[in-house]
């Protein structure tokens, strides 16, 4: 039986990542900052929960240990994080640096936790969900596409490096996703000056949140990366994000980027 490792699995994609595999037969590692808010997961057979906030590096060291101790781990799916948005000098300091940490720093450090234990194996597999904000962007999302955009340039080296050793890396690239992400994981602020930029983005969102994902369906892409036994590094997720990821690529970056910033500004 394999068995995956998956961080944010409390609730959206996560959650829905852990009830498919496991629905799948595999064994699943669950991971949430606050395993005993949890009334689902903790339910199913070959499920097992655990505490970890990826902002924590010590925690960090000492789940992967614990999961290790558990059982052999084959996929890492690295898929916490939360949106900041809002126009960058309206941002604090401590926003910039939590959306960092969670996105980007998060990621990199449960990674370089598990390399040596795959490396030794020969084998493995990490998957990250990145985001179509991390192939295209929108305005006032700077520091989340920062974090998204730098994790496809991450994946992308790493898979050099981590390739001779037998283990795989991919991105999930998802558009819109049907959960609660926007009240629950969304962090914002705003300034006068960007008001009618930020009304049309919020506006735009509506519209472009009816084109979502189920969560599900985005969890089917995770288990085509994790079991389809290609080399592939990027998997764009959903029919909104790869229409519009079809289109950057057939016009070209810039006059993509010059049509699609006419909607908001």
């Amino acid at each position: 039986m394999k068995t995956i490792f998956i961080t944010g699995a409390s609730t959206g994609l996560g959650k829905a990542t852990a009830q498919l595999f496991q629905s799948r037969g595999w064994n699943v590692i669950a991971n949430m900052r606050n395993p005993e808010a949890d009334t689902e997961l903790s339910g199913l057979d070959n499920v097992t929960l655990l505490p970890l906030d990826v902002t924590n590096l010590e925690q960090i060291k000492s789940t992967v240990n614990k999961a290790l101790e558990l059982s052999a781990v084959d996929v890492v799916f690295n898929n916490a994080g939360y949106g900041l948005i809002g126009p960058l000098e309206a941002l604090s300091d401590e926003q910039i640096l939590k959306q960092l940490d969670t996105n980007l720093l998060g990621v990199i450090r449960v990674t370089q936790a598990f390399i040596p234990y795959f490396r030794e194996r020969k084998s493995g597999m990490f998957i990250s969900t990145t985001s179509i904000g991390g192939l295209i962007a929108f305005p006032l999302g700077s520091t989340y596409h920062a974090t998204k955009w730098a994790l496809e340039g991450w994946s992308e080296s790493m898979a050099y490096e981590l390739n001779p050793f037998g283990v795989d890396i991919k991105t999930v690239s998802p558009g819109g996703i049907k959960t609660d992400f926007v009240s629950r994981s969304l962090d914002a602020a705003t300034s006068p000056a960007y008001e009618e930029m930020t009304n049309s983005l919020f506006s735009k969102m509506d519209g472009m949140m009816e084109a979502a994902s189920e969560p599900m369906q985005i969890a089917e892409v995770v288990y085509e990366a994790a079991t389809d036994g290609k080399r592939q590094l990027r998997y764009v997720a959903g029919e909104d994000a790869k229409a519009l990821y079809a289109q950057r690529l057939e016009l070209g970056d810039e006059i993509f980027r010059e049509e699609f910033g006419k909607q908001f500004i």
